[in-house]
C-alpha cells in the first residue's frame, strides 16, 4: 500500500493549494472562503520515483457551526489512518490559539509530523517564521504552495520518514460514480456501503463539495466509489465555489466505469435527475438508476411499476439501464446493488467478435433495409468493435451521413439482441470506407 499523508491545520492556510501543488492536480479546489474543504480528499502523489497518497482535510477551528464538529471528526479519523501527519500554518497571519491547540494535539501522536509555515514567499520572508518557534517545535520548514519556494526539499525530507512496505499490488477496480442532485442520499449511501461515516452527512444540501474517493472490497472484488457535489440546475448555481463542484462532477463521470444515480423517491423523478443521468450516459458510462429513501414511501401493489414507468418514459435513452429500490438509511437492498454492478460491469467490458457482429449486422438489414439515399441503396461493408467499455462499433457505410438516427437506433437494438448486452451503453459510429470517396 502506499504510504498515507494528511494535511491539517486551521482554515484558509493554504492545505488544498499545498495539494494541488504537490500531486500536480487541480483536484482540490482552492478559494479564499475559509472551509471549502469539508470532506477529507485523497490523492496520489509521485515524488523521486516514490508514490503516496496525499489527503487533504477541513480546516481545523474552534469555530461553532453546523459542519464544525464533524470536520473535526473527519480530521481525526484522517489523522488515525496516516502514515505521516503535515501541520500547515499561515506565515501571513502568524500563530494563532488553534495552531497551538493542533500542536499539542499532535504532541501525542506517535507518528512522523512535520510541521511546515506557508505563505513564506522567499528569503526575504523567513524572519516571519521566529515566532511559530515559540511553539516549542524543534524543526520548521518553511515554504510557499502557490509559488513552490522551499517545496521541493520539504517533500524530499517527508519521503524519508515513509515506513518501508512490500510490492505494491494494483487490484483491477471497477470505478463507480455517485451522482445524483443535493440531498438525495449520495454520501449516505456510500456511508452505508463502507460501514462508517467516511463522508460528512447532513440535511443541508451542497454538503460535498469535492468529488471524494473510497476503496471497497466486498467478495474479493475491489470498487473505487466516487462520492461527487450534488449537481443543480444551472440558474441555482449563483456561487462560484458550487460551479467549481459541478464542473468536477462532471470530470469525475469521465473516469467512471459505472455511474449510480441517485435519486429521491420520497421528492419523485425530476426535471434535473434526467438530465444528470444524461451527463452519464453521453461520457458513456454504464449506468444503475437508484431510487433511494423507499422505506420511506407509502406504497400499494403498483407502486414499483408507476415509479420504474416514468423513469422509463422519461430517460428513453437509458432503456438499458437496471432500476433498483434501496434505502440508505436502513441499508435496504443496498449489498444488492454490488450484484448488479458486476453484471453491468462484465457487459461493459465486453468485445464481441468480428465475425458474429457482421452476421447480426447482416441479418438485421435482411430483415429491415436502410431506406434510398439520393436514389442508391446504402451499403454496410463491414462492422468492428474499435474498444469497450462502453462496447463501441464502427460501420463502413458509402453515405455514412445519410444513416438516420431511427435505422442506427434499430442496429444497436440489435446487437444488443444478438450479443445479450442488455445492460451496457453500447456505441454505434459510420464511417466512410477507407480509399473510396
Amino acid at each position: 500500500m502506499k504510504p498515507i499523508v494528511t494535511i491539517v491545520g486551521r482554515p484558509n492556510v493554504g492545505k488544498s493549494t499545498f495539494f494541488n501543488a504537490v500531486t500536480r492536480s487541480r483536484d482540490a479546489i482552492v478559494d479564499n472562503v475559509p472551509g471549502v474543504t469539508r470532506d477529507r480528499h485523497y490523492g496520489d502523489a509521485s515524488w523521486d520515483g516514490v508514490t503516496f497518497t496525499l489527503v487533504d482535510t477541513g480546516g481545523f477551528s474552534g469555530k461553532e457551526d453546523h459542519f464544525s464538529h464533524q470536520i473535526h471528526t473527519q480530521i481525526l479519523q484522517a489523522i488515525d489512518d496516516a502514515d505521516v501527519i503535515i501541520l500547515l500554518m499561515d506565515g501571513k497571519v502568524g500563530v494563532t490559539p488553534y495552531d497551538k491547540d493542533m500542536v499539542m494535539m499532535l504532541r501525542s501522536i506517535k507518528k512522523p509530523v512535520f510541521y511546515a509555515v506557508n505563505k513564506i514567499d522567499g528569503v526575504e520572508q523567513e524572519s516571519r517564521l521566529y515566532e511559530f518557534y515559540n511553539l516549542g517545535i524543534e524543526e520548521l520548514y518553511s515554504l510557499s504552495a502557490e509559488h513552490r519556494y522551499g517545496l521541493s526539499t520539504f517533500i524530499d525530507d517527508l519521503i524519508q520518514s515513509f515506513p518501508e512496505s512490500g510490492p505494491e499490488e494494483t487490484p483491477d477496480m471497477v470505478k463507480i460514480g455517485v451522482v445524483g442532485r443535493p440531498n438525495v442520499g449520495k454520501s449516505s449511501l456510500i456511508n452505508r456501503i463502507l460501514g462508517k461515516d467516511r463522508l460528512i452527512v447532513s440535511e443541508v444540501p451542497g454538503t460535498t463539495r469535492d468529488a471524494i474517493d473510497s476503496i471497497f472490497k466486498i467478495d474479493g472484488n475491489t470498487y473505487l466509489l466516487i462520492d461527487t457535489a450534488g449537481i443543480r440546475r444551472k440558474g441555482k448555481v449563483s456561487k462560484k465555489i458550487e460551479k467549481f463542484s459541478i464542473i468536477k462532477a462532471l470530470r469525475s463521470l469521465d473516469r467512471c466505469d459505472i455511474a449510480l444515480i441517485v435519486i429521491d423517491a420520497k421528492e419523485g423523478v425530476t426535471d434535473q435527475d434526467i438530465i444528470i443521468a444524461g451527463y452519464a450516459f453521453d461520457r458513456g458510462c454504464g449506468c444503475i438508476l437508484l431510487l433511494n429513501k423507499w422505506d420511506l414511501i407509502e406504497k400499494d401493489s403498483n407502486t414499483i411499476n408507476t415509479y420504474v414507468d416514468q423513469l422509463k418514459m422519461s430517460s428513453k435513452f437509458l432503456n438499458f439501464a437496471p432500476i433498483m429500490t434501496i434505502s440508505a438509511l436502513s441499508g435496504q437492498r443496498v449489498l444488492k446493488i454490488f450484484k448488479q454492478i458486476d453484471d453491468v460491469y462484465a457487459q461493459y467490458q465486453t468485445r464481441i467478435g468480428t465475425g458474429k457482429l457482421n452476421k447480426i449486422i447482416q441479418n438485421a438489414m435482411n430483415r429491415n433495409e436502410p431506406s434510398l439515399h439520393r436514389g442508391k441503396r446504402i451499403k454496410f461493408y463491414y462492422t468492428a468493435q474499435i474498444s469497450s467499455k462502453p462496447p463501441t462499433f464502427v460501420s463502413f457505410v458509402n453515405y455514412p451521413k445519410a444513416v438516420h438516427f431511427s435505422y442506427k437506433r434499430y442496429l444497436i437494438n440489435q446487437i444488443r439482441e444478438g450479443t445479450a448486452l442488455d445492460k451496457t451503453p453500447i456505441r454505434l459510429f459510420f464511417r466512410p470506407r477507407s480509399g473510396r470517396k
